[in-house]
Order: C-alpha cells, then sequence, then structure tokens
C-alpha cells in the first residue's frame, strides 16, 4: 500500500509542472477596443444661423438670422460642398437729408447667397474656404413734413469668405464663418437717386443637423 501511495504522489508532482507549462503555453485572448466611428461629412444638412452685418464706409449695420441647407461630398479628408442661406436682418441706418427738412432711412431686409465650400476635415473639425452668389433687398425711406415715401430693390453680387465647423455630436455641427458680400448699385425713386454699392462685412454662427 505504502508503494502503492509513493507511486501516486510521484506522478502527480510529476504532471503539476507539465499542466503549468501547458496552461502559461495557450493563448490569451482580450476584448478588442470598442472605437469611437469616424464622422463623415457627406450628405444633406439643414439648420439655423444668426450674426452681425456692417455696410463699408459708415454705413447701415445690425443683426440678421435665418436658416441654411446643403450638401457635402467627402474624398478622404477633403470635403466639397453646395450651401445657401437666407436671412432676415436689421440692418439700418438713418440720417438728415441734407438742404430738405427731412430724414431718411436705407435698411436692408433681408440678405442671402448661393455659395461652394471647399475645406480640410481634422476628424470632426472642418476648416473651410466659401464663395458665390450673394443677393440682399434694401429698402429706402424718405420722410419729409410728416409724409413718408419708400422704394425697394434688390441688389445682387458675389461673396467670398472662410470658416470653421465643428462636429459636436453624431448629426449635429456648430460653425462661424465671416463673408464678404459686394453686391450691385440700384438706382431709386424713378432712377433719380443711385444707392452706391453695397459691400457687406458679415460674422455668423450657426447649427447643422446632418441626414
Amino acid at each position: 500500500m505504502k508503494k502503492i501511495l509513493l507511486a501516486t504522489v510521484a506522478m502527480a508532482a510529476l504532471a503539476a509542472p507539465a499542466a503549468a507549462a501547458d496552461l502559461a503555453a495557450r493563448p490569451t485572448y482580450t476584448k478588442a477596443p470598442v472605437l469611437a466611428p469616424v464622422p463623415t461629412w457627406t450628405g444633406f444638412y439643414i439648420g439655423a444661423m444668426g450674426g452681425y452685418a456692417t455696410v463699408e464706409d459708415n454705413g447701415p449695420d445690425g443683426g440678421l438670422a435665418g436658416g441654411t441647407i446643403g450638401y457635402n461630398w467627402q474624398q478622404g479628408a477633403v470635403v466639397f460642398g453646395l450651401e445657401a442661406d437666407a436671412a432676415w436682418s436689421s440692418i439700418k441706418a438713418t440720417g438728415v437729408i441734407p438742404g430738405f427738412l427731412g430724414t431718411f432711412e436705407t435698411k436692408i431686409q433681408d440678405t442671402g447667397s448661393v455659395r461652394g465650400r471647399i475645406g480640410y476635415a481634422f476628424g470632426p473639425t472642418l476648416l473651410y474656404a466659401t464663395g458665390g452668389f450673394a443677393w440682399a433687398e434694401n429698402k429706402l425711406s424718405n420722410t419729409f413734413l410728416g409724409a413718408t415715401v419708400s422704394d425697394s430693390k434688390f441688389h445682387t453680387g458675389w461673396t467670398v469668405g472662410a470658416g470653421a465647423e465643428w462636429m459636436f455630436a453624431p448629426q449635429w455641427s456648430l460653425k462661424g464663418e465671416y463673408l464678404y458680400k459686394s453686391l450691385s448699385s440700384e438706382n431709386y425713386f424713378a432712377n433719380n437717386i443711385p444707392s452706391g454699392t453695397l459691400n457687406l462685412h458679415t460674422v455668423q454662427v450657426g447649427v447643422n443637423y446632418h441626414f
């Protein structure tokens, strides 16, 4: 019996290192980390925007608010896009009519643009340049001895600018941009009063939802 017990203990002692070596040789597996999805700028988007604008040479200034719609294409880190926006505005100035007992007010009632965009994406951040067609509806009012006459004209021209956009959630982005708009002169009140060229500096921010 003692011989049998000794033999059993000896076999167990020999088997233990082999079993440990076998366990050490087996590969260990770890769960791969879950990576956050890389944001893509491709697709349609709509949004709301607002800002402030001023006309050169001590012209009208004021706020604006409106909406945006656009589409992006992304190739690697390069992003191309088309965007249109329109906004109601309170960009206005008032003054005295020289030589008359009256006052005047000029007010850009609404403005907008249709622009191309090209930019470079750094993950969720997009830096871009933009340019295209711009327009504004301007109203000129003259008041004399309590009576007011008004005339409205559409001014058209071009715009260029630059901006940055940040994808802060899977389908939401926040942007800020600067636009320079140069709009043609128009003649008011039966072509008797020319307006001169309207050159606007606009700073605006917005939030977009991407489909």
